[in-house]
């Protein structure tokens, strides 16, 4: 019986891995190992937080270890693995898109639902409404394939995952932990809301119900009256400049609020300066303030010498001290700082009591926009602490069709306190809890909202 389920269990392997690109040469393999490798070592801003005996004996192993993986995507995953020791949330690499695109995460033909993951749990807060009654908001994942959830997450999921932080990590980790294949199968094991225990086949196929519950707007701005002083808008992204048109045509009746309440619970960031942009006009401040920025600086003449400079050395004269931090990859070039002036801008602005709602999902440019808000008295953030990564990525591409990112550049508050790898976190903390999602309440906007009444 055990050598029959076996038999099966490979032919269902090589019914998936069929599908799979197998075109890789063993060189291309090597060549995409090394490149990925040599990027980092010349241009990942954080190579010094780095444990480079480590990551140099990871990459000797990993030259073997290539060259025995069964086809394309099994070589994407070592990279990714390889990646993701980085910890860094803007330092990935991605499938070729012959790849990526039989890849699925949410669908399983006739049910499509999203995990998230509360208190650790992983759990169902969004599903298609033919479905709702049999996986009803908030049943919770206990088993993956006959293995507890939290184990198959941390031997299967997790190592694969680039973050800056541990719970984006822990957040990415149970978003994407039913990821594979179309044709790839799996059994759950559940709890309902109700404590009942039951167990569901799924397969992952495209999925022709797209509508899920509870419905969500993505819209790039959102607009309403909370009562007759709040005002709400929903900046969900900086990634086009239409968000600034649809902002300055609503601005007029922004004007008329005696408080406001801005969500950037959903922007993933885009371009900075668009907050910039936005936020002149929410502040009477004649300067705001950016983040700070630092790239490496790399002159192989000093690395040569900082062989033979020790720490010492380094109080004797400047050519030392750039000789022993280049030797350490440590030696950064400050890009050029200006605050932004708005003291000659013919705009009117208006300064309110705001609650600006953030959470995990804030990131990049959102972050940006977070300090240029930073120390305003009339503003408070609530809700949870943001991604935590920001920086400027340069892409490269990689064997047959894939690409990395490598983040070379660093950011920090402007007097050099650090939020990558942190989070920017709230003045008032408010988390989700299950309960809420259950009953589809929002408990950050609600605590903004008595925020405010109460001011």
């Amino acid at each position: 019986m055990k050598q029959t389920f076996v038999i099966i269990l490979i032919l269902i392997s090589n019914l998936i891995y069929g599908q799979i690109p197998n075109e890789l040469t063993n060189a291309e393999k090597i060549y995409g190992l090394s490149k990925f490798w040599q990027e980092v070592n010349y241009n990942f801003v954080y190579l010094n937080k780095v444990d480079k005996t480590e990551w140099n004996n990871q990459y000797k192993k990993l030259i073997t270890e290539i060259q025995n993986t069964a086809n394309d995507y099994e070589y994407y995953r070592l990279l990714q693995k390889f990646c993701a020791t980085l910890k860094d949330g803007h330092t990935n690499v991605w499938f070729p898109k012959e790849i990526q695109d039989k890849i699925l995460n949410t669908d399983f033909g006739e049910f499509k639902f999203i995990l998230s993951n509360i208190d650790g749990k992983a759990i169902i807060t969004k599903v298609n409404k033919s479905k709702l009654s049999e996986l009803p908001i908030g049943t919770e994942i206990i088993k993956v394939n006959g293995i507890p959830t939290k184990d198959y997450v941390n031997q299967n999921v997790k190592p694969y995952i680039s973050s800056s932080t541990e719970h984006i990590l822990n957040d990415l980790s149970i978003k994407y932990m039913l990821e594979g294949f179309v044709g790839s199968k799996f059994k759950l094991e559940l709890r309902l809301p109700n404590d009942k225990i039951k167990t569901i086949n799924l397969t992952h196929k495209e999925s022709t119900e797209e509508e899920l519950y509870p419905e969500e707007k993505n819209e790039l701005f959102e607009f309403k009256w909370i009562n007759d002083d709040i005002a709400y808008i929903a900046l969900n992204s900086f990634s086009s400049w239409e968000i600034m048109d649809l902002f300055s045509e609503k601005f007029q009746e922004i004007q008329k609020a005696k408080k406001l309440i801005i969500d950037l619970r959903k922007n993933g960031g885009g371009k900075e300066n668009i907050g910039r942009e936005i936020i002149k006009y929410l502040t009477n401040d004649t300067i705001l303030y950016s983040s700070k920025s630092k790239s490496r600086l790399h002159i192989p003449i000093y690395k040569a010498w900082g062989k033979y400079t020790k720490a010492q050395d380094t109080l004797r004269g400047e050519w030392q001290k750039q000789s022993y931090l280049s030797y350490h990859d440590e030696f950064y070039y400050n890009l050029p700082y200006k605050p932004y002036s708005t003291s000659n801008l013919d705009i009117t602005r208006i300064e309110l009591p705001t609650a600006i709602l953030i959470g995990h999902n804030t990131a990049s440019a959102a972050e940006d926009f977070l300090i240029y808000a930073d120390n305003q008295e009339n503003i408070t953030k609530i809700g949870e602490p943001t991604f935590g990564s920001t920086g400027q990525p340069m892409i490269f591409d990689l064997p047959n069709g894939g690409y990395g990112r490598i983040c070379t550049k660093k950011d920090t508050y402007p007097d050099g306190r650090e939020f990558v790898g942190y989070g920017i976190k709230p003045d008032i903390e408010v988390k989700t809890t299950l309960k809420d999602y259950i009953e589809n309440n929002d408990p950050v906007l609600d605590k903004a909202i008595k925020y405010l009444n109460e001011k």
